[in-house]
């Protein structure tokens, strides 16, 4: 279930600022960046409902994970193909993510 919604929230997140991005660098509708808006409040709301104890330690593992779907997205959408330096530095992060959440605490 994290993951899920570690991936509804990363979507809401980029897909949200995408929209704005559209509306204010390429001149798209106003409605889009309306939308983006509504999608970065979901962001918010989405985030919350992770089980793990400590706002710092999701938001902190959020950000390995926003890595790699920026990554995703930059490919996927923009048509950036990632080079290798991009996907090292998304494994370091997917990796920084599960010691911030599964490491073994006290």
């Amino acid at each position: 279930m994290a993951f899920i919604l570690f991936l509804l929230a990363g979507l809401a997140e980029i897909g949200g600022g995408y929209l704005i991005w559209l509306w204010l660098r390429e001149g798209k509708s106003f409605y889009l960046g309306i939308l983006g808006g509504l999608a970065l409040a979901l962001y918010g709301v989405i985030a919350t409902f992770q089980n793990f104890p400590t706002f710092g330690r999701v938001y902190a593992a959020y950000g390995g994970v926003f890595i790699i779907l920026s990554i995703l997205w930059g490919w996927g959408i923009d048509r950036k193909t990632p080079d290798l330096y991009d996907w090292l530095g998304g494994a370091i992060c997917i990796v920084g993510v599960m010691v911030i959440l599964f490491a073994p605490r006290q």
